[in-house]
């Protein structure tokens, strides 16, 4: 796939970066899966007789639906795999199971014949073929781009696991590159300006720096609004307005499954500790409104501190007030099942920026510019920074590379980032990831 000649994009992580050469193609990639997954588990039934006991109907259905489910797998995986930090291996056997799940329904659902047989074999050669794509393919850390040596382009040399060349003359001298990167907001010399539209015309791509960092990093950087590259400050309405429909259709049909888990914490923290089974605190939501987040207690009761010291509210690796039953919530992300209520309120999102504290929200506005603009989309339970940060303190660089995340958040703001950061979600409360 030949870049774009006016591209300013970081190439995304997926497997057009990840192969070489003849495995990079789509069609290549789509084809062979399909041949693999579709295909060939005919042929074996056909091979080993099994194809004289399933009817010719059941096995054209099976077809169709594996074909299907290769098709919406692959897109599943290539969507998710956009984003930054993000390797393909890791999504395929979820993005497969969901897909061939969604079609396995479908069958069950509309009482088609189907060939389980049939299913399970594409299943397992479909995981087969995409590791192997993976499994041949470069790795992110074997990036590497030029550096065009004028303005703030050196910055994007902090960013690890990449090789920045920082050029000494406006000349690649043939050798390969993943692109050039150059500050294309500073005062460059003719020869490099000039360097700059050869290299886009001959496929080259350039990258303006801040874009490139921001698609290595899953982090966007606004300190003014001059230095807004969101294009439209206001998200997609649409979305915004489907996202919350979703969330609270969500979280009444798990109800019944959450409900009797509720009796169950609240039996552990109050035979634990003493006091009340949920801790409320203000917080700052959508659009800047304040309102009362739940959680479960987690913490010794006497001594939650509720002192307008803001560093009192930020709970250390090691506090002490947090319980024994306690810390075991917090790290496996129960604690905040409660704020399920929050959602049925229309306060809170499922997925989003984190609420802050009233006080501290005042303190980072006063020492963070446009942190307030976070505010834009409803916070949610977990959300990019979590899942990419983990936990922050009160320390201003923390809570401002936080706020980088937030923003990344906010103007990829879509329903396959959701997804994406549901699954780091499910990672997370499995091994513990960000808890504090």
């Amino acid at each position: 796939m030949a870049p774009s000649l006016t591209s300013q994009k970081a190439p995304k992580s997926n497997y057009n970066m990840k192969v070489p050469s003849l495995f990079a193609r789509i069609r290549v990639q789509l084809g062979f899966g399909l041949f693999f997954a579709c295909i060939m588990p005919m042929l074996m039934r056909i091979d080993i007789g099994i194809s004289q006991t399933v009817t010719l109907a059941s096995q054209y259905n099976t077809l169709i639906a594996t074909a299907c489910a290769v098709i919406l797998g692959y897109v599943i995986v290539r969507r998710l795999t956009r984003y930054p930090g993000i390797t393909s291996i890791s999504y395929i056997l979820p993005a497969f199971a969901i897909s061939y799940g969604v079609a396995l329904s479908v069958i069950i659902l509309f009482r088609v014949d189907y060939s389980r047989f049939f299913l399970l074999i594409s299943f397992i050669n479909a995981q087969l073929w995409f590791h192997f794509i993976v499994f041949i393919s470069d790795k992110v850390r074997n990036l590497s781009f030029d550096v065009v040596p004028f303005g703030n382009a050196r910055k994007l040399c902090d960013i690890p696991r990449v090789q920045w060349n920082i050029m000494d003359s406006p000349n690649l001298n043939g050798k390969h590159t993943h692109g050039v990167a150059a500050d294309l907001r500073a005062d460059l010399p003719d020869e490099w300006e000039t360097f700059l539209a050869e290299s886009a015309v001959n496929g080259i791509p350039v990258y303006h720096f801040k874009q490139l960092s921001e698609d290595l990093t899953g982090k966007l950087e606004i300190e003014h609004l001059s230095e807004n590259n969101l294009g439209s400050l206001l998200p997609s309405f649409f979305y915004l307005r489907i996202k919350q429909s979703i969330d609270i259709a969500a979280a009444i049909l798990l109800l019944p499954i959450v409900l009797p888990l509720f009796g169950l914490i609240a039996v552990g923290i109050k035979r634990n500790s003493e006091g009340p089974v949920f801790f409320r605190q203000p917080r700052v939501g959508y659009q800047g409104r304040v309102f009362q987040m739940w959680k479960f207690r987690t913490m010794v009761h006497h001594q939650l501190d509720t002192a307008p010291d803001h560093k009192a509210l930020v709970t250390n690796s090691d506090d002490h007030r947090i319980t024994r039953f306690g810390g075991y919530l917090r790290r496996i992300k129960l604690d905040e099942l409660p704020q399920i209520i929050n959602i049925l309120r229309g306060e809170m999102s499922w997925i989003g920026p984190r609420p802050e504290a009233v006080s501290l929200s005042e303190e980072f506005e006063r020492e963070l510019p446009f942190f307030r603009y976070r505010h834009i989309v409803r916070p949610g339970i977990t959300g990019w920074a979590q899942v990419n940060q983990g936990y922050v303190g009160t320390e201003t660089d923390e809570e401002r590379a936080k706020l980088h995340y937030d923003f990344y958040y906010i103007k990829n703001f879509s329903a396959w980032l959701d997804v994406l950061i549901t699954m780091r979600t499910i990672a997370a409360m499995l091994t513990g990831f960000g808890a504090r």
